[in-house]
């Protein structure tokens, strides 16, 4: 088994020998032994925990938080690992919507105005979806609570693969459903009924779970209770929220009707 000396473990991690020391002085990270000329030495077992301690620390927990995490009766590294991915992950996603935002408002002051002013601030996913999570519980009640687990259970299981394929198909049908209004089709109209049932299918693949006519019904006044959602729907053209909604609620209304014939 390869070990380290302190030198060679500072070195290794890119980190001085004082830090070491302090980590052991601390008992945060123990040598696996010392030897009988005094050198602290380090295995393999040491190497996974510093890499703990150290990736804790880039996320800005102080030393003693992190002592209790890994000194935790269930600590398991791989657990961890995949916690500090999802973690890193959700920053990385959070740091390009910040970038999206700087380009577009650089577009914007050099003239483009393609940019709503809601989009300002659109980097601030995170904070939006606790906003949007609390203003759906106090809408619709303990109900919303299993559609936000469903759909938190399902994101979770997803690999960037899958969310990035999830992402494209909205982006088709919504590009299909701005299409149809942009080229004057009425709200009610059965031609878009496929575009409609398709937008439909897909919120159920993103609960997890059947989107029945009363629950799109409910996804479509979302739609238009939150103004964010109206900036958002109307900046892909002017009035399709409005469009949208009633839209929905039609394709609802039969579907309904065509399940009370069954």
């Amino acid at each position: 088994m390869t070990r380290y000396t302190v030198k060679q473990l500072a070195d290794l991690a890119r980190i001085s020998v004082r830090t070491l020391h302090h980590y052991d002085d601390i008992g945060l990270l123990k040598p696996a032994y010392l030897g009988t000329n005094g050198y602290r030495y380090y295995e393999q077992p040491q190497l996974y925990r510093l890499q703990q301690i150290l990736m804790y620390r880039e996320f800005g927990l102080a030393l003693d938080e992190i002592s209790g995490l890994v000194d935790a009766a269930d600590f398991d590294v791989a657990s961890s690992l995949r916690r500090h991915r999802e973690r890193l992950v959700e920053r990385l996603q959070h740091q390009q919507a910040l970038l999206r935002v700087i380009d577009d408002t650089l577009a914007r002051l050099d003239g483009d105005n393609s940019m709503q002013d809601s989009g300002l601030y659109n980097w601030q996913s995170p904070a939006k979806q606790a906003e949007y999570e609390a203003w759906l519980a106090e809408r619709y009640g303990p109900q919303a609570h299993d559609w936000i687990a469903s759909s938190r259970k399902r994101m979770d299981g997803f690999s960037e693969g899958d969310r990035q394929a999830a992402m494209d198909r909205l982006k088709a049908i919504e590009t299909d459903l701005v299409d149809a209004f942009q080229r004057g089709l009425k709200s009610d109209s059965e031609t878009i009924e496929p575009l409609l049932m398709a937008h439909r299918n897909w919120v159920a693949h993103m609960w997890n779970s059947p989107c029945p006519p009363g629950a799109y019904v409910i996804l479509a006044d979302m739609y238009a209770g939150h103004p964010d959602f109206v900036a958002r729907f109307d900046s892909l053209a002017q009035g399709f929220c409005n469009w949208l909604v009633a839209a929905m609620k039609a394709h609802a209304e039969r579907a309904g009707e065509a399940v009370a014939e069954d």
